[in-house]
């Protein structure tokens, strides 16, 4: 995920930094308060991440960008923590590489719990005796709370990919699922062609790949009125679509060969019916929820079998400020708690939340894009290539976290985060 600029929000008040600060912070430790100690420290695959790492990096943040450098006197909770929880920020120093994260049973989760509690009451004591918030702590918080949500997302995406892979498909929590409503028919809504502003125009914050603000021209195009659910991604299967190269790009049809893929991720065929992993569990594949777990190759695919495509990032995210400019009260996030993809309901276009919907756009720097200085401006320039982007969130991000001109960004082959598929097709 990206980052990187601060735009002065609403309220920069020290009242608003603290309370979101509390907020944000705890909301971390309760998406891990189901897991046992043994969940916390595993890594089955590069992509994944340990939740106690998640739970280190993200107070390391607080403690190197903030505290070392802006508050008076502060003491480093660990030297060695610096080396084992920096990311991939080569300008601070050396670090453990991330395929060996899941190698870290040191330092141990209760170690990691105090650490946070340390920084916890270190940056509220900062906060408490500062009378007036310079911009460059006033970004560097926002930022560090923004990304703060952003591992929260990574984080639900890991312990569903660490619990989901385990054998006996134990279940996260015991809540059952909410039931999803029947997926109504799908409707194409239309956009005329012109010019369209594209990119962040609002006030408050923002991460610099969405600054650049420019116009693109997009002829007639329509886009489906919801999300494609698991019950029109099984026709595709069953129509033989995983072994057909016509619609596959050819490095998506390599793909498909090279991993024996058949199915989206977190799907099982058990005496011949479909199950699927979810948080509460194995469960019988709803058909009415959005279809999650597929890859951008897998995306494609669909569509060209649909004699369709998938928007461009653009086309998206006018379709999205034109139909759907404000966020539906029934869009399902991280506080609806359902843990789920839920089925759009009358005039809920599922343009925020449920999943993260793969655009046909290689995740490039918009015009004007300028590298910040230090170790903040490694945090999304270097990623711009052989990636593609993604728009709208899903049921795992923070309501507060998106807009029409977020961009997400992963690699085409990646499936293990909650993304799905909205068509779009020429008129």
């Amino acid at each position: 995920m990206s980052t990187v600029t601060y735009s002065k929000p609403p309220d920069s008040s020290l009242s608003y930094f603290k309370e979101k600060y509390q907020r944000v912070r705890n909301q971390s430790l309760r998406l891990c308060a189901p897991l046992e100690k043994e969940d916390m420290v595993v890594q089955p695959v590069v992509d994944v991440s340990p939740p106690k790492w998640h739970l280190g990096h993200t107070t390391w943040f607080f403690e190197k960008m903030i505290l070392e450098t802006h508050a008076k006197n502060y003491q480093v909770y660990h030297p060695e923590f610096n080396f084992v929880f920096n990311s991939y920020y080569e300008s601070i120093g050396k670090r453990v590489l991330r395929t060996d994260r899941g190698n870290l049973t040191r330092p141990t989760t209760e170690e990691i719990y105090k650490y946070r509690a340390y920084v916890d009451e270190q940056m509220l004591a900062f906060l408490n005796t500062t009378t007036d918030l310079n911009p460059e702590i006033a970004n560097l918080l926002e930022l560090g709370l923004q990304h703060e949500q952003q591992h929260q997302e990574l984080l639900v995406y890991d312990i569903k990919y660490i619990l989901g892979n385990n054998p006996l498909f134990p279940a996260y929590t015991p809540k059952e699922t909410i039931p999803t409503t029947e997926s109504r028919p799908l409707v194409f809504l239309p956009i005329s062609a012109g010019n369209y502003t594209i990119g962040h125009q609002q006030e408050g914050f923002c991460f610099d790949n969405e600054l650049g603000v420019h116009q693109v021209y997009l002829h007639d195009y329509e886009v489906g009125d919801r999300l494609i659910t698991n019950g029109e991604y099984l026709e595709f299967i069953e129509a033989g679509g995983y072994q057909d190269f016509r619609h596959w790009y050819m490095e998506g049809w390599a793909w498909v060969q090279e991993n024996k893929e058949t199915a989206p991720m977190h799907w099982h065929q058990i005496d011949n019916e479909w199950h699927q992993y979810t948080f509460f569990g194995l469960q019988k594949l709803n058909l009415h929820e959005p279809v999650t777990h597929v890859s951008h190759y897998e995306a494609a695919a669909f569509a060209q079998w649909k004699g369709m495509r998938l928007p461009t990032e653009f086309e998206w995210e006018v379709a999205c400020r034109t139909h759907e400019a404000t966020i539906h009260p029934e869009a399902n996030f991280i506080e609806n708690a359902a843990l789920s993809t839920l089925g759009a309901t009358e005039g809920h276009y599922q343009f925020y939340g449920d999943v993260w919907e793969w655009t046909n756009s290689a995740y490039l720097p918009y015009p004007f894009f300028k590298t910040k200085e230090g170790a903040i401006g490694e945090y999304n320039g270097k990623f711009m290539i052989n990636q593609m982007v993604l728009k709208g969130g899903s049921f795992a991000t923070p309501k507060d976290h998106v807009r029409s001109s977020y961009r997400n960004f992963f690699h085409p082959q990646l499936k293990w985060h909650f993304t799905g598929i909205r068509l779009a097709k020429h008129v």
